[in-house]
């Protein structure tokens, strides 16, 4: 029988196998990624929804003082790239300076192209907790992510032995203790239930031991 395991697609950026996905795959995947991350983030904004991570920070930067979160989100995550870099690598930091940097503006675009005026916050919470887990899961496929917490957890982790899940969670916590000086109880317990679905969707999902992710 032939071995199939690793077919090529002879077309230079369109080169891939089932090792590696190819340029093309990549870039497609970091868009693709990022937009649905967007979309969640805008469908969150517009609830005046907080969440855990940078993005939370960038919320709350967003509701206590003039800046958009695009800009809020896109600077928090600057100090992160260079644990990237020393961690994961050249090429997981540029997909993932690109991917935040890309759901930065979309994120400021896309209020002024889609309205949700009227929104209810636990519908908020759900759909937008669960687009960006798929774009995050779809980033974390192509070997990117959207910066912040998570790559500083690894850190710590091979630093100090810290387990990067109790650190990512611990920091989760912070920042949505924080969110009370913003927001309601009502808006914090669905900011909540959209980390949930953020998460869930991740746990669900992006397991090595079931789905093979290169």
């Amino acid at each position: 029988m032939a071995n199939v395991t690793n077919k090529k697609s002879p077309i230079g950026f369109w080169a891939s196998s089932s090792e590696k996905h190819s340029i093309i795959e990549d870039v497609q995947g970091v868009v693709a990624g990022s937009m649905l991350a967007a979309l969640g983030v805008t469908m969150l904004s517009a609830a005046h929804m907080m969440i855990g991570g940078t993005a939370g920070l960038g919320f709350l930067l967003r509701y206590s003082v003039d800046i958009s979160f695009g800009a809020a989100f896109f600077l928090l995550n600057l100090p992160f790239y260079w644990l990237a870099y020393k961690r994961l690598g050249l090429v997981f930091t540029i997909k993932t300076f690109s991917a935040v940097a890309l759901t930065s503006v979309l994120s400021g675009l896309l209020p002024k192209l889609i309205g949700f005026s009227n929104i209810e916050p636990v519908t908020a919470a759900l759909f937008g907790g669960l687009l960006i887990g798929c774009g995050m899961l779809v980033l974390f496929r192509h070997r990117a992510s959207l910066g912040g917490f998570g790559i500083l957890a690894l850190y710590l982790q091979d630093r100090f032995g810290w387990r990067a899940g109790f650190v990512q969670l611990g920091l989760d916590c912070v920042v949505l203790i924080l969110s009370f000086f913003v927001a309601s109880p009502f808006i914090i317990a669905c900011s909540v239930l959209a980390a949930l679905a953020l998460n869930l969707t991740l746990a669900i999902n992006h397991r090595t031991d079931r789905y093979i992710v290169r």
